[in-house]
């Protein structure tokens, strides 16, 4: 006896002889196997039939008697140990989080993914999804089809949210002052200071928060307030909606959200809004707008849509605009009210102007054809604004769409999906305002990272400093988290009971698939602990929420909603809604910059967003949508402006506004407007990780609170300097083969065949290819180039899915990345206002392969069913077939690439049914093999051929625009024959 409490026995080294510790954490073990019901006493423990079998499991070769302690002895160690742990911790013990079964679920089979219903938000708002998962083991995103923002398709932010999961820089451990401590430390500073605010009403406490959508999160966070009257909440996104908000409340007088039916839209006008790329809605807004793109010949085209569109960056909108001119941010609120004052919904800007007057740099045959068009499809059109539009904007096209009748046709407006919506950038003003006094002395910061996203002249960084107590929940130590005493690591969501909105309103349950790996919290883990009941879980919080929702029945509906991702009948019914009549003219747009003067916009960068995902290797090696640009953001810059100002690509200069400044390189896009610069936001982090540190330049630091999103008077000086930028475009051109090919809507029902007399087919005596014939499959795919968006969803769907490695930014320069599938963008026509084309290029699979006939070794060879099939061990790594490949789509190993699936957390990310490739290895699209052979065998069993659909490719199943189809070419029944047909 040591301190009153037995000596426990060690383990001599060398020896198999079990420690009486281990009984302890095997009956933690049976606790958790209880769903986390306690046994009553250790009689109880004795008394279960599993415990002996457990015993000599674990132990085969030791009895209990073997150890040389008897039952009764054993039972005195685990009793002193609970004591000793209630006595030191006051909770639980920590419990392990992986454990191997010892009876196989009846659901789970080996080698079979099970699927799993959940949801993940972005900037507040849900996106239904389908997890994959092998033997508990998470490892692809899929859309989910009953989920009206998702239906079956996802974005690039979801297909990448796996790679989050494993993430190896993840936060691990609970830090104060950068030192480790338990959970239960940080409830007792948190219960003191709450206890010294309690007298006060809580008048020192602040709760800040990204955009909240959750039902469950809301009722926590009004609860606290209860009972901390006089505390305050306070949400904070940079890439905020207060915009969008206040123009509503121009229009209607209330803040209420419009749902777009780009479906029933006949024809469409953005007004600088990139309602394709991401967004809330905005993969079910790229499958509406592709469902009217749908060409299957020459009598549908009646049916397509018309897109007409003035944006300020280049971006997948205007990319896919029949008709687009590029137009600075600032004067977008003009030409908006000359278009009202055109249709009778406004007067024009300045008096004295014509209402019919196209207003500076718009050609008048662009403005008289649009204002027709808009006028000949009352009812069936539609008009919308940027988010980073001021609110008048979003008033105007709120004021348009009343006059011509759309309300209740191709927009709809419910109530707002988020909590207290509107206000952010006024609420973080004032928030940061007491701080600087001193009025704050708690301060719980819940996700997000506004030391670093918070507008530059606020201070944030500084001012978080002088609050007392500061605790921030991430999933990182980041730059706020250096900023706070207590760090809490963030679970996934993968790893918490949680629930959330869509944009109509929906609500979905967030169920987790996996336990935390690092024993992360949730924010309602948090908030519990600044409640009455600090150590209630997640799980009972959610249910709670939604047991008087769900009614009587309450286990079937819960179960029901776990099982479809969506829970029934929660969606915001529409509202009716009057505009308030004729906007105000005002003499021009505050934002507006004089001609030359240079304008400055800040937009989230396309594959990171705002930052948060500035550590994801898939999302930075992810080439963005129009520049092609990789592990870079840059100034951008109009092709006339450049030349103006004597820059060239790769030139760094110093952007300069408001005193602030910052350098970057300089990238010059065609089409983008003259006299404006566009920065992408979200680079420049300086604790993000392997991948996210010092990546980029900071665009936060000449973001102001008065000027967010446009700014005008930007200075730019150029320093000498060049920053080398990696850029995919230039690495696959064309070199004179039309790979890329157009034609309008009424060329095409001229000459529906013009694509096939754009080039010359060989006749079959004249090819030196022999024919393969098959008697079974014929696999095939077509792409849609009417119906893509060039939203990268795609490529990283096929990332995910086939092991694909990340190489970082020196080989994507020299060009050696490693996706399988790109998608190239094309310019036509003028270098000040270009077409645009989005050409996806995965591997051919050619009938007659012209790889096929240069490998030495025969490794990659064509497969009876129309494959190109590659076999890894016998390549050696020649690259002839490389060489020889008209597409340029073959990818070689020329590193260990694939040692980031050897890091331990890694390992759980790669997919089992795909081979990870080594180096010297050739390797490409495959179509999913291991999709087709699980189809097959599923089939086989049943006695039956593969049905058209049995097979969905990874990029077939992620593509928002519904572009990309596979099938059976043999099948003459199938979509893929018919489209090929």
């Amino acid at each position: 006896m040591k301190g009153g409490l037995p000596t426990l026995p060690t383990r001599a080294a060398g020896t198999t002889q079990p420690d009486p510790l281990d009984f302890l954490a095997l009956a933690r073990r049976k606790v958790d196997a209880r769903g986390g019901q306690p046994w009553r006493s250790l009689e109880e423990l004795a008394d279960a039939p599993e415990f002996e079998a457990m015993i000599h499991r674990e132990f085969p070769e030791k009895t209990v008697e073997g150890v040389g302690v008897d039952r009764r002895e054993l039972f005195q160690f685990l009793g002193a140990s609970f004591a000793l742990a209630g006595l030191t911790a006051c909770t639980r013990q920590p419990k392990e989080s992986i454990v191997p079964y010892v009876r196989q679920p009846e659901e789970l089979v080996p080698g079979r993914p099970l699927y799993f219903a959940t949801a993940a938000t972005l900037g507040g708002y849900a996106t239904g999804l389908l997890i994959e998962s092998h033997e508990g083991r998470p490892t692809k995103a899929e859309g989910n089809p009953l989920h009206p923002a998702s239906l079956g398709a996802t974005d690039a932010f979801a297909q990448a949210s796996l790679y989050a999961l494993y993430d190896p820089d993840r936060s691990k451990t609970l830090l104060y002052l950068e030192e480790i401590r338990p959970w239960p430390a940080f409830l007792g500073s948190l219960r003191l200071a709450l206890e010294a605010e309690r007298a006060g009403k809580g008048a020192g406490l602040r709760i800040l928060t990204e955009t909240v959508t959750s039902p469950t999160m809301v009722a926590q966070i009004q609860a606290i307030l209860r009972a901390f009257p006089d505390a305050r909440w306070v949400q904070w996104e940079p890439v905020g909606r207060d915009n969008a908000r206040a123009g509503a409340v121009l229009a209607f007088g209330e803040p209420v959200e419009p749902l777009y039916r780009f479906d029933r839209a006949d024809v469409v006008l953005s007004l600088d809004a990139d309602f394709l790329a991401c967004g809330p809605g905005g993969v079910r807004f790229a499958r509406d707008f592709a469902s009217r793109r749908v060409v299957s010949g020459p009598e549908t085209t009646p049916n397509l849509n018309r897109l007409w569109c003035v944006e300020s960056t280049p971006g997948n909108t205007g990319a896919r605009a029949d008709h687009r001119i590029p137009m600075r941010a600032g004067d977008v609120e003009e030409f908006a009210r000359r278009v009202a004052a055109a249709l009778g919904a406004g007067s024009p800007a300045a008096a004295g102007n014509p209402a019919d007057a196209p207003g500076p740099g718009v050609p008048p045959d662009f403005f008289s054809a649009l204002v027709a068009d808009l006028k000949a499809h009352r009812g069936t059109s539609l008009v919308l604004a940027g988010e980073h539009q001021p609110a008048e904007v979003h008033a105007i096209a709120h004021a348009i769409n009343a006059a011509l009748g759309n309300p209740g046709s191709t927009v709809e407006y419910v109530a707002p999906a988020e909590a207290a919506p509107g206000g952010q950038l006024d609420a973080l003003r004032a928030l940061t305002a007491e701080m600087d006094s001193g009025k704050v002395r708690l301060l719980v910061i819940l996700s997000g990272n506004p030391a670093f996203t918070a507008p530059a002249d606020l201070k944030f960084a500084e001012r978080l400093q002088k609050v007392p107590l500061r605790a921030h929940l991430s999933a990182a130590v980041d730059e706020t988290s250096a900023l706070c005493q207590w760090h809490i690591p963030e679970a996934h969501f993968l790893e918490i009971w949680s629930d959330a909105r869509a944009l109509d309103g929906t609500a979905s349950i967030v169920q987790p698939l996996i336990a935390p790996l690092y024993g992360g919290k949730s924010a309602h883990e948090v908030l519990a602990a600044l409640s009455d009941q600090p150590e209630r879980s997640a799980y009972d919080i959610v249910r709670e929420t939604w047991r008087p929702v769900l009614g009587a029945d309450f286990e079937t509906a819960w179960r029901r909603a776990l099982h479809d991702g969506v829970i029934g009948n929660t969606a915001s019914p529409a509202r009716r809604v009057a505009a308030r009549g004729i906007l105000p003219p005002r003499a021009s747009s505050p934002v507006s910059a004089a001609p030359g003067a240079l304008e400055l916009n800040f937009r989230p960068d396309p594959t990171i967003h705002d930052g948060r995902f500035a550590n994801n290797g898939w999302l930075q090696e992810l080439p963005k949508p129009i520049t092609k640009l990789t592990w870079d953001n840059a100034a951008i810059l109009s092709v006339a402006t450049a030349a103006r100002l004597g820059l060239f690509k790769e030139d760094v200069v110093r952007l300069t506004l408001a005193g602030r400044s910052v350098l970057a390189p300089v990238w010059i896009e065609p089409g983008h407007p003259d006299d404006s610069v566009t920065a992408f936001f979200g680079y420049g982090r300086t604790r993000a990780g392997r991948f996210g540190s010092g990546a980029g330049f900071n665009a936060y630091a000449l973001r102001s609170s008065d000027a967010p999103w446009i700014a005008r008077g930007v200075e730019i000086a150029k320093t000498g300097a060049t920053h080398p930028l990696a850029c995919t475009q230039m690495h696959q051109n064309m070199e004179g083969r039309d790979l890329a090919r157009a034609a309008t809507a009424e060329e095409y029902r001229r000459d529906p065949g013009f694509v096939h007399r754009l080039t010359q087919a060989p006749k079959p005596e004249e090819s030196l290819y022999a024919d393969y014939p098959s008697d079974t499959y014929a696999w095939g795919m077509g792409i849609d180039l009417n119906q893509c968006v060039g939203c990268n969803a795609c490529v990283v769907a096929c990332q995910a899915e086939n092991n694909i490695p990340v190489v970082g930014k020196d080989q994507v320069r020299r060009g050696r990345e490693m996706h399988w599938l790109r998608i190239d963008h094309y310019y036509g026509g003028e270098v000040a206002n270009p077409q645009h084309f989005f050409q996806p290029v995965p591997c051919m699979h050619c009938e007659k392969a012209p790889c096929e006939l240069v490998c030495p070794v025969a490794a990659t060879v064509h497969s009876a069913e129309g494959l190109n099939d590659m076999i890894y061990n016998r390549c050696v790594g020649t690259r002839y077939c490389s060489n020889n490949c008209p597409y340029k789509v073959r990818r070689f190993n020329f590193y260990h690439f694939s040692t980031q699936f050897r890091a331990p957390s890694m390992k759980m990310l790669a997919n089992p049914d795909v081979t990870v490739r080594w180096r010297g290895v050739m390797e490409k699209c495959t179509y999913c093999v291991q999709r087709i052979n699980g189809a097959k065998i599923d089939s086989e069993i049943a006695g039956r051929r593969v049905k058209d659909g049995d097979i969905t490719t990874a990029c077939a199943q992620a593509c928002p625009a519904n572009a990309i189809v596979f099938g059976d070419l043999a099948d003459p029944e199938s979509r893929v024959s018919k489209l090929r047909r």
